[in-house]
């Protein structure tokens, strides 16, 4: 990946055998919001030769993909001197869906049929290296380096920032550009759950994960009907908000 100021280029990789599925995809790529550089290998030795030179960012695999090729492209992922990330691409959202419930843990998507949703699926993709804005939101800076520390093990590159209040969590989101906003239920003054309408009603597509130590699904249901993006009990871990993480960049489909 390539950062210069507010411009960011990113080096995909698809590992695809059908030549018109390669070919929607680099359409895609060519009309996502970030500049893409997009590359296609037909089979696992050919994507095993261009992730050796270590220059690829994000890989879009077949899951139709034989067993044995497809473990020789994630060892030549993970081997790569800058492991990029891999998003397997599923012949249908069913097929989709029946890979999670059978336990593949790998960010996973339904091989798209219209430029929409190819562009839709490779600006997914690039979340997996272009970092997302977050700031989290807490009275307790104890509670807020333990977050921190929290995403710093999620799938997803985060920037990180804090804020101790509401009244300092608004003017934040007001001046800056997050994507997410993980929000404590209840705080002194100008709490989560007051605070969520406002921040919905101003930035709509701002997602918003309310935090609470709370075990009481009103609260959960209350918050979600009230705009909430998730719900996360504390204490909670890495993998829950890479679960969030997933749906809001539509990643994984929902289990059938």
């Amino acid at each position: 990946m390539r950062m210069s100021d507010d411009f960011v280029s990113v080096r995909l990789l698809a590992v695809c055998a059908s030549a018109p599925d390669a070919e929607l995809l680099r359409q895609g790529a060519a009309h996502a919001a970030n500049k893409v550089i997009f590359s296609h290998v037909a089979n696992a030795a050919a994507a095993r030769d261009a992730l050796a030179e270590g220059n690829i960012d994000v890989v879009l695999v077949e899951s139709t993909l034989a067993e044995r090729d497809m473990k020789e492209v994630f060892k030549a992922a993970r081997a790569a001197p800058n492991p990029p990330g891999i998003v397997l691409l599923a012949p249908s959202s069913q097929e989709a869906a029946e890979l999670v419930a059978a336990g593949v843990s790998d960010p996973l998507v339904a091989r798209p049929t219209k430029l929409a949703d190819a562009k839709a699926l490779i600006e997914s993709c690039l979340h997996l290296k272009v970092p997302s804005r977050v700031l989290v939101v807490d009275d307790s800076s104890t509670m807020r380096s333990i977050v921190r520390k929290i995403l710093g093990g999620c799938r997803f590159p985060l920037e990180i920032a804090e804020a101790d209040d509401g009244i300092d969590a608004l003017k934040q989101i007001g001046a800056g550009k997050f994507d997410f906003v993980l929000l404590d239920y209840n705080m002194p003054g100008l709490s989560g759950i007051e605070m969520l309408p406002q921040i919905k009603g101003q930035h709509p597509r701002l997602v918003v994960v309310m935090m609470t130590s709370a075990d009481d699904s009103a609260l959960a249901a209350r918050a979600l009907a009230a705009g909430a993006g998730g719900f996360l009990k504390k204490p909670f871990y890495a993998s829950d908000v890479d679960t969030i993480l997933f749906a809001s960049y539509r990643l994984r489909p929902p289990a059938p």
